[in-house]
């Protein structure tokens, strides 16, 4: 955005996640903020700091791995009713097994599941879910059926 009076260019707002820790706000397309395995290769997601479940190895093994936020629908079903006052129904809770490697369970974008089907490819979005007290823009993960559904 221009400014109005020096023609400047103005900051947008700084992003925060709604839930820290899980996903880089600076990326454009989202990344997740995974776990890899040095070991096995293993990739995680939430982040693991126990050692890893696949191959025993060490906590030490563990290594900080990006995570692209596209994969495929593995299952999904639409809520209705949920007694939660933090979101509203309807919405789609989808497992999607990430191209990345782990299968995370996340909302869809669409609150239906309608036009879904089972290995339709998904790409992550950000939505905007508010802003802090700060001004600060607060953004959540949500995923789409990519538009060429491979």
């Amino acid at each position: 955005m221009i400014g109005r009076d020096a023609g400047t260019s103005t900051p947008a707002p700084k992003r925060v996640a709604a839930q820290e820790g899980l996903f880089d706000v600076a990326c454009d397309p989202p990344v997740l903020l995974g776990t890899r395995c040095g070991a096995c290769d293993a990739a995680f997601f939430p982040p693991l700091g126990v050692g890893c479940e696949i191959c025993g190895a060490a906590e030490e093994s563990l290594r900080s791995a990006p995570l692209r936020a596209t994969g495929r629908l593995q299952a999904f079903a639409t809520v209705f009713r949920h007694p939660g006052t933090d979101i509203e129904t309807p919405f789609t809770v989808a497992e999607i097994e990430l191209d990345d490697g782990p299968v995370v369970r996340a909302l869809m974008l669409a609150p239906t599941d309608d036009d879904l089907a089972v290995n339709d490819g998904v790409a992550g979005a950000w939505i905007s879910c508010g802003a802090t007290e700060k001004g600060e823009e607060i953004i959540d993960l949500r995923f789409a059926v990519k538009e060429n559904r491979s």
